[in-house]
């Protein structure tokens, strides 16, 4: 096959809900991701998935991103109607991330696609990011940030990424060897498109539109917001964890050699990140895990 794309997923380690409010935000892409390859061809995209029993087979130019079946085909949608192709791709998608974990298998694939589509050659990193963020809107209707897709596309081998919300100025971050990074599936499946994130995000724009960019905002100001729940979003209590989540994060504080634990992601479900000393590895023995690396961002192969 003429062409191979690779995008990596990313875990989050600070700054959930905060890409798209304009604050700071701390994800490390991970060797884990999505290789889209195949061949060119003109005016259609046919993709199977090692994955997923049925392929996609679009026409171009892609009119209704939110209307292709399959469902995974629709983020392929979202990415083929932002850059306007007329070229397709023959080929095959595969990955090692788990879908529905928190872990950006929807910007994976949205990434390595625009790479396979063309994007390299006339868009930069950050405008791939910015494509790929449309693309998932256009497929799901979910307004989420952009820091999935800039971790995925701007990640730095060794390094986590500090990323400015407001700027998109990224910052590279050594992880030392001192430090395991251990992701742990809870099993709790999740799909933002059927959760409450939607509804987290207008509740932090209802907060805004009192005390301006909550980025800015101080304590005293957030006095101004008479709603309790816009409050609380303001002051990040999210509400985005459940039972299962909290469970296993008090699980991991108690196993000796980890230093902390939290969700990753947006919650509702998914994993949780855990800092351990190098050589512990605290997955249960009824849950997936994987120890993850700083990995370098999505590229052509």
């Amino acid at each position: 096959m003429d062409i191979r794309a690779w995008a990596p997923g990313r875990v989050n380690l600070i700054g959930e809900h905060t890409d798209y409010s304009g604050g700071l935000v701390f994800p490390m892409a991970i060797q884990l991701g999505t290789t889209v390859e195949g061949d060119l061809l003109d005016g259609e995209i046919r993709l199977r998935s090692d994955d997923q029993p049925d392929p996609v087979h679009l026409t171009l130019p892609v009119v209704d991103p939110a209307a292709v079946t399959p469902r995974w085909g629709r983020y392929v949608a979202g990415v083929a109607s932002e850059l306007a192709v007329e070229t397709g791709l023959d080929g095959r998608v595969s990955s090692d991330l788990p879908a529905g974990a928190g872990l950006s298998s929807s910007a994976a694939l949205e990434v390595s696609v625009a790479l396979a589509l063309g994007a390299a050659d006339e868009y930069s990193p950050d405008a791939i990011a910015a494509v790929a963020q449309r693309a998932e809107f256009a497929a799901t209707g979910v307004p989420c940030g952009i820091m999935d897709q800039l971790a995925s596309a701007r990640g730095v081998a060794g390094h986590a990424l500090r990323i400015d919300c407001t700027t998109f100025e990224v910052t590279a971050v050594p992880v030392g060897d001192d430090v395991a990074v251990v992701v742990i599936h809870s099993g709790q499946e999740r799909q933002l498109a059927d959760s409450a994130y939607a509804e987290r995000r207008a509740q932090c724009e209802a907060a805004a539109a009192v005390v301006g960019p909550l980025r800015q905002a101080t304590l005293e100001s957030l006095d101004a917001i008479d709603d309790p729940v816009v409050a609380r979003r303001a002051r990040h209590d999210f509400d985005v964890s459940t039972p299962v989540l909290d469970e296993l994060v008090e699980h991991l504080r108690s196993v000796d050699g980890v230093y902390g634990a939290r969700l990753t992601g947006a919650g509702f479900g998914g994993c949780v990140v855990a800092l351990c000393r190098p050589g512990v590895n605290p997955t249960p023995p009824s849950r997936r895990g994987w120890v993850v690396r700083p990995s370098a961002g999505a590229h052509l192969r």
